[in-house]
């Protein structure tokens, strides 16, 4: 055993140890689908400056929808309810009190100059030639930090102006917590010509003093440090706001300092608690479902590369318990979709290991003979070689999901997390896990003897099939861009025609509270108003006779017909609540899901063209919006609705695309890199040909478990299981019918048709078999 396989296995075995412990220690933090949660109804009242209207009360729920991020809820419900009242589900949360505190304030932060105490009846000192004195202007008294009070002057600086603000400890001079202030542009230069008259003051004169007021009270007020000059004022654009603070307290004030401040003031008028919005009868079928489709991929792969396959499936079940264990210990909210994504991950972590088995078997048949130790060397070889076709792939998706982390909020921001652990996981468990095991398991002679035992010795029989008829792909690479422009102009027409089915999430609809004579179970509920045609309704229960339908803007007939199927189950039906809803995806959010989205295809297309060609990366661009295009087609064809749970099954199928273009290319570069100056034809059809074994086993792994979720996963997760069904199956043709052919015509329009650059080129001495690349 190497030293190598050594590091390798004791890393393992920590992470694994680690992970383990955090599984077994910590409890998750469940969704409202699975857990309930609590519901919180605010109230939005006029003030002197603004009224209460749908406009004002939008914007409200933009600036709570932030707070509620930065209080760590990932994936919470918030909602306009009619025009002044906003309707904010929180999962998981375990102090409501103090949720509905921090939301329900104003944060309305000014900063004033101190012009002195109420009593102060003594003349005040002239400052010293301060500059450019403006006029005289309307004052203010406030109560302060201590307990007195001090007079104001009018600000023009107020939170707006706020960049960022982060609560700080201060440990070393016992200032305890803090929360510090990072200013924009002009907010800074009016935070310096602020402090600057400040300045003017004799030290320890209550004018030396600025005033920091949030929601009318003097929060803080520093002096202005003796070294300030007056005029000059503090240029650093920063302040720092000290007053004895709690670590809650500073984590609070900066939250609502930095989510911005109410444009009217709320008050909460409703708080309960709420039950779950999938009942356990749905929650075992999903449950189900992922056991089967995990244990058949578990099964395909081991049926593939016998013990080498098994391990790999060692090394997945290694890669489900670090993931929850990291999904875990920072507390990201796990709904039934993402729970769902989370086991469809572990059937694309294969990915890596059938790369690596792959490049082995290649290596294998090319060593065999030559040296004592074929497997071993073939197998060091395979992972070696697929190492930067998983790195390229798993940057790209890194990349994305970093920005919809960064730019997003809410579910986006949620998804990008959880899109995070899951790739990083996964290089883990195959260049880590997986390798270990298998270098342990090849150094033993009846491995290494046995081909048919250790699987790396077959060649399989996608590549002998291939290996015979070696079709001559892409003679006419035009005729299959034909093909896929067809099939987007059906998807465009589905969508014209048809038009997009978008759910409540996105239009916003209707909220129906009832009250039963008799307990209806969820489960029941929700069979009951799916058999009266309301499959898409959202139910939850607030008490064991309280049932809340949330569904599309519904008119009275179709509101009867929901209060009969409920009446049927639950007795005499009253109907205690019936509010319009704005969506929960508002547009401010879409509109930042949509920025974050375009940055990360930007992001993507310089990375891939740094790392390849602008042809390849564009080529690959291409395929991902060939996918979204008719994915989102069928769906409109079929009438399905384009909801929360479609857009995460969407940007999964986006890093799907994204992830099988690059394994093409990257060997599309290997072989083309052998030949400098040589046509990109030859290389692209060797390339495909050698990839489609990758490609057919990697697809089939996500397709069980897919299928078992589509089947056996109820109404909950058909949607989500069919998105992805049509995505990776379209995914799959576009990366090599559709990526392929856009490089060969782009490339055929270049006077210089070779690779270009040292870049390009395999170095030498990295275990790259010496032939032409045509081999199959």
């Amino acid at each position: 055993m190497t030293r190598a396989t050594t590091v390798r296995a004791v890393l393992a075995a920590v992470v694994l140890l680690v992970s383990l412990f955090v599984t077994l220690t910590m409890s998750p933090r469940l969704g409202l689908d699975l857990q309930g949660g609590t519901r919180l109804v605010l109230q939005a009242k006029d003030s002197p400056t603004a009224k209460a209207d749908r406009e004002s009360t939008d914007r409200t729920v933009e600036v709570l929808r932030q707070r509620i991020d930065a209080l760590g809820v990932a994936e919470p419900t918030v909602t306009r309810s009619g025009e002044d009242r906003v309707l904010i589900e929180l999962p998981d949360v375990t102090d409501p009190r103090e949720a509905a505190e921090v939301l329900g304030r104003t944060a309305q932060l000014t900063f004033h100059p101190v012009l002195g105490v109420p009593d102060d009846a003594a003349p005040d000192p002239k400052p010293e030639s301060k500059p450019d004195s403006e006029p005289e202007s309307e004052e203010l008294v406030l109560p302060d930090e201590s307990g007195g009070r001090l007079r104001l002057g009018a600000s023009d600086l107020s939170g707006a102006g706020v960049k960022d603000a982060r609560a700080e400890f201060d440990g070393q001079r016992g200032a305890g917590w803090s929360v510090s202030l990072d200013f924009r542009d002009d907010a800074s230069r009016d935070w310096t010509r602020l402090t600057g008259e400040a300045a003017c003051h004799p030290p320890q004169d209550e004018r030396r003093r600025v005033a920091i007021v949030l929601d009318e009270k003097v929060i803080s007020s520093p002096q202005v440090s003796p070294s300030v000059t007056c005029g000059a004022g503090l240029p650093s654009g920063t302040t720092q706001i000290t007053g004895s603070f709690s670590a809650d307290e500073a984590k609070n004030l900066a939250l609502l300092i930095k989510g911005g401040a109410l444009p009217v003031p709320v008050e909460v008028v409703e708080q309960r608690t709420v039950g779950p919005t999938l009942g356990a009868e749905a929650i075992s079928a999903s449950a189900r479902a992922a056991v089967i489709g995990a244990g058949l991929t578990a099964l395909f792969i081991t049926f593939v590369y016998r013990l080498f396959g098994g391990l790999a499936a060692l090394a997945l079940a290694g890669y489900t318990l670090i993931s929850y264990a990291a999904l875990v210990a920072l507390g990201v909210t796990l709904t039934l979709p993402g729970l769902a994504g989370f086991v469809l991950a572990i059937g694309m972590a294969v990915d890596a290991n059938v790369l690596a088995f792959e490049r082995a078997r290649e290596e294998y048949a090319s060593r065999s003979g030559r040296t004592s130790r074929p497997l071993r060397s073939a197998l060091a070889a395979g992972f070696r070689n697929a190492r930067t076709a998983v790195v390229d792939s798993n940057v790209t998706t890194l990349l994305a999901a970093g920005l919809l982390f960064g730019l997003g909020s809410g579910p986006v921001k949620g998804f990008g997390v959880t899109l995070a652990i899951g790739v990083l996981v996964s290089m883990f468990s195959a260049l880590v896990i997986a390798r270990a095991l298998t270098e342990l398991a090849a150094g033993s002679r009846f491995v290494t003897d046995f081909p048919g035992v250790n699987g790396i010795g077959l060649r399989g029989r996608v590549r002998t099939y291939l290996t015979r008829r070696a079709p001559q792909l892409f003679r006419r690479s035009r005729r299959w861009l034909g093909v896929s422009t067809v099939v987007v102009a059906l998807a465009v027409l589905g969508v014209a025609l048809r038009g997009l089915n978008l759910g409540v999430e996105f239009t916003g609809g209707r909220l129906m509270e009832y009250s039963t004579s008799r307990p209806v179970g969820i489960d029941t509920a929700r069979t009951a108003l799916a058999d009266a045609g309301f499959a898409d309704a959202e139910v939850t229960t607030a008490g064991e006779r309280e049932l809340s339908v949330r569904t599309g803007d519904t008119g009275d007939r179709a509101e009867a017909a929901i209060r009969d199927a409920l009446s049927a189950e639950g007795g005499a039906t009253t109907k205690v609540r019936d509010d319009l809803i704005g969506p929960s995806l508002g547009d401010e959010l879409r509109r930042h899901a949509l920025i974050a989205l375009g940055i990360a295809v930007g992001a993507q297309l310089l990375y891939l063209a740094v790392r390849f060609r602008w042809s390849f990366a564009v080529a690959s661009v291409t395929a991902m919006v060939h996918d979204v295009v008719i994915l989102v087609g069928v769906f409109a064809w079929l009438g399905r609705p384009i909801d929360g749970i479609f857009l995460a099954a969407l940007l999964t199928v986006i890093g799907y695309s994204v992830n099988d273009s690059v394994v093409v290319f990257d060997r599309v570069r290997e072989l083309w890199a052998r030949r400098p100056g040589g046509p990109l034809l030859p290389a692209a059809r060797a390339a495909v040909l050698q990839t489609v074994p990758r490609t057919v086993n990697t697809g089939m792994g996500a397709l069980f478990i897919l299928t078992a979720l589509a089947v056996l996963g109820g109404d909950s997760l058909r949607d989500f299981a069919l998105a992805l069904l049509i995505g990776i199956c379209v995914g799959t043709y576009s990366s090599v019918f559709t990526a392929v052919p856009v490089a060969l015509e782009m490339e055929s329009r270049r006077k210089d048709s070779g690779p270009t650059g040292q870049r390009q080129r395999p170095k030498p001495g990295r275990g790259r078999p010496a032939d032409n690349g045509a081999r199959v």
